[in-house]
């Protein structure tokens, strides 16, 4: 089922030298909403659920790419319309660490993180009815140790069960990271470096680049 809200108030239609007139968030994450709209882009959101199950010995990198672009091509584009789509995978040796199944699964990956440096890969889709490109973020993540009680009270909060690796950046998860190599806005889901150059490339204005 198609999900469809306004990402502001009041999105406007805007005009381009590609002739693009709205910009779709193939999302229904309220964080990657918040950073595209930090880019000072109009849009609407409309997600279309795919299937996220990882094929038979795929690498991490090749698995977050291949959902990314699932979930772009699951919206239908216009002559006038953009879609931007994104997807989010922690990975702890090799492996990735999906939303936790239950209070378990979460202590287990706690475990793995703990006192470890993991990497977080975002993959960053933009499509029009002419082209389509993708770009992936890998960024190194270093969690400080954990106790117990922390991982307990972590999970009572309700924060880590919709999050990928169990865990939030722009929330309390935040207390246990000590260092970030590489993009702050893709450990939450939307790089934003990334995703303006793609903007500016489609020719599509935002904040920095109004390009009228």
């Amino acid at each position: 089922m198609s999900k469809v809200k306004t990402a502001r108030a009041k999105a406007t239609d805007i005009k381009t030298h590609t002739g693009i007139k709205r910009v779709i968030l193939a999302s229904q994450s309220p964080r990657r909403a918040a950073l595209l709209s930090q880019l000072g882009v109009d849009f609407t959101q409309q997600f279309m659920s795919v299937d996220e199950t990882p094929l038979p010995d795929e690498e991490p990198a090749a698995y977050v790419r291949r959902v990314c672009m699932a979930k772009a091509a699951a919206v239908a584009v216009g002559l006038t319309q953009l879609v931007i789509a994104a997807d989010t995978s922690v990975v702890c040796d090799g492996t990735i660490l999906g939303k936790p199944e239950n209070r378990e699964d979460f202590v287990k990956m706690m475990h793995t993180l703990s006192d470890r440096e993991h990497d977080v890969m975002t993959a960053v889709t933009v499509r029009s009815v002419e082209r389509q490109d993708t770009f992936l973020n890998i960024s190194q993540v270093q969690f400080r140790s954990m106790t117990m009680p922390e991982i307990n009270a972590y999970w009572e909060t309700g924060e880590p069960i919709d999050k990928a690796g169990g865990y939030g950046i722009q929330g309390l998860g935040a207390a246990f990271v000590s260092r970030i190599v590489g993009s702050y806005s893709a450990v939450m889901g939307l790089p934003l470096n990334e995703t303006a150059a793609m903007l500016t490339d489609f020719g599509v204005p935002w904040a920095l680049n109004p390009c009228r």
